[in-house]
């Protein structure tokens, strides 16, 4: 027997605790790094002297590491294991962070401020990587579903990181400081909770997540991340070839050639956007489509991210009770109503209510998308990395393109591209039932 399977064994109650306690601080943690940076834009912006053109310049750098990090890794993960990857990723975004801080209000220096955003953007996507990897095995190893919870986790870390952002900038601080306190507590908070990840020690469980009303698709998969060790080898069971050796390229080559995982991509795509469709136009939306203040506006957005964050603390339960495919059709369904509510609504208050309900069916997408990527334990890491990039492509370059669509057709109008992909993922909702695990072969440290 092989040391990694000697090292196996299951967690405890009290470790398995520890290790969900430590999965949801990592993702509130994201959801503070990303909502300190958009907190204070504006300052940023004044500090620098900047048109809205400078402002676009700036965060496509981040949005070029942000792709080149994410498309990479899959092979940082499977090299180094999601624990190591989470907190090299973490400590990243905190030095991003502080970069950022010194030069905007110290250096006043726009190339300072750009290098500190390509180490947040190269930092923050391997971490998401990873986190979703470990999520997917505390998922397996607590028989349950619990990774929109884990999202609902960087929902939460969003709010507060804003509602600080926003006493910061009442208050003057200078963005410096604030980000140093932000890159701080992000970095520290990561690399402790790393302390109690488990998705590399942890023995499959004894017996098959079965939920109440379990998907017909596909029979659930079973165990956690074993596969997934710094150094590791990976082996798969090719046709005539048992515990043929593959590599991590070639994992993740195979990945971005298996039909299923390009696919749950396409049904995250639609999802994704629409979310992040909200998050960049719904204030500029109510103001320009229906005469709202500006007020009104952020009290839109607050609104979509509310009903957001419920249904994925919610979505949990009704995972476990209705599966998969059952949940992502409705999900699906539940954002075209609310988003076409919207954009052809008479009244505005009738697109309150649709925020409300565009919130709750784009709420679950992306985390569900990320469990379906990751039911088979040796193609994990390598699948994950495929449906995020997919994924985050619909967060980093969704928004510009719907500007470009609002240009001609206003932005009311543009919303309708995002609603055409939630149809699509409509169609493509079966593809997330839970998916028979290949068995899990031995791994013979490097």
């Amino acid at each position: 027997m092989n040391q990694l399977n000697t090292t196996q064994r299951r967690a405890t109650p009290t470790e398995m605790s520890q290790w969900r306690a430590a999965v949801l601080a990592s993702y509130a943690a994201s959801g503070i790094a990303f909502a300190t940076w958009v907190s204070r834009l504006p300052a940023i912006r004044d500090g620098l002297g900047l048109t809205p053109g400078g402002i676009g310049l700036l965060l496509m750098c981040m949005t070029v590491a942000s792709f080149i990090s994410i498309s990479a890794s899959g092979l940082i993960v499977l090299r180094l294991g999601p624990k190591l990857t989470t907190r090299i990723g973490s400590s990243m975004v905190g030095a991003g962070l502080v970069t950022v801080g010194f030069g905007a209000s110290i250096a006043a220096s726009p190339l300072v401020v750009a290098a500190g955003l390509v180490v947040l953007g190269l930092g923050t996507a391997s971490w998401n990587t990873a986190s979703n990897v470990e999520g997917a095995a505390l998922e397996r190893a607590l028989e349950r579903h619990i990774m929109p919870r884990l999202h609902g986790a960087f929902s939460l870390g969003t709010v507060a990181a804003a509602g600080f952002g926003a006493w910061a900038a009442a208050a003057h601080l200078p963005v410096f400081w604030h980000f140093l306190i932000s890159g701080v507590v992000v970095a520290a908070s990561v690399v402790t909770a790393g302390f109690w990840f488990r998705a590399e020690k942890t023995a499959p469980p004894s017996r098959t997540f079965q939920p109440d009303h379990p998907d017909t698709f596909q029979d659930p998969s079973t165990g956690p991340l074993p596969i997934i060790t710094p150094g590791a080898a990976e082996t798969s069971t090719e046709a005539g070839k048992p515990d043929a050796p593959l590599d991590s390229k070639r994992l993740v080559a195979l990945a971005w050639r298996d039909r299923r995982t390009l696919l749950i991509g396409v049904l995250v795509l639609g999802l994704a956007l629409a979310e992040g469709a909200a998050g960049d136009w719904v204030a500029l939306a109510l103001a320009d489509g229906y005469g709202q203040s500006d007020a009104a506006g952020a009290v839109g957005y607050g609104l979509f991210v509310t009903f957001m964050t419920i249904g994925r603390f919610a979505g949990t339960v009704i995972l476990d009770r209705f599966g998969r495919v059952v949940v992502m059709r409705w999900c699906s369904a539940t954002a075209v109503v609310g988003l076409a509510l919207f954009v052809f609504s008479p009244v505005p208050w009738l697109a309150f209510v649709a925020l409300a309900v565009w919130g709750l069916g784009a709420s679950l997408g992306f985390p569900v998308g990320m469990s379906a990527a990751a039911d088979d334990p040796v193609h994990a890491a390598a699948r994950v990395s495929v449906v995020s990039t997919i994924g985050y492509g619909a967060f980093l370059c969704g928004p510009p393109l719907l500007g470009l669509l609002a240009e001609h057709f206003g932005i009311l109008h543009s919303l309708l591209a995002p609603l055409v992909l939630l149809v699509v993922s409509f169609f493509l909702a079966p593809l997330s039932g839970q998916q028979k695990a290949e068995s899990v072969p031995s791994a013979d440290p490097r």
